[in-house]
């Protein structure tokens, strides 16, 4: 099996004991982006998988955009990223 060299982790441990690795992390091509892939991004971050501007280079989001993910998912949780839940916990 051949490995591809990659600058960083290959896997991480996240606080609550799940392993995480980059083949959990969304296709790079992604264009739709659900909360759950919304997500992954966050918790790689997080945990250390890939730095935030690697996040920000590989799936082309703006500093704006992934901060804003990030003080929803830290202020109500991961169902805070639904699109249904917008309205409900965006600031005006």
């Amino acid at each position: 099996m051949y490995l591809k060299k990659v600058k960083g982790p290959r896997t991480v441990t996240l606080p609550d004991g799940t392993v995480m690795s980059r083949a959990d992390l969304p296709d790079p091509k992604t264009r739709r982006w659900v909360a759950s892939r919304k997500a992954a991004v966050i918790r790689a971050v997080d945990g250390g998988l890939i730095t935030r501007s690697e996040a920000l280079e590989i799936y082309d989001l703006s500093s704006e955009e992934f901060d804003n993910w990030h003080a929803l998912v830290a202020s109500h949780g991961e169902s805070a990223l639904k699109a249904t839940n917008l309205k409900r916990y965006r600031q005006l």
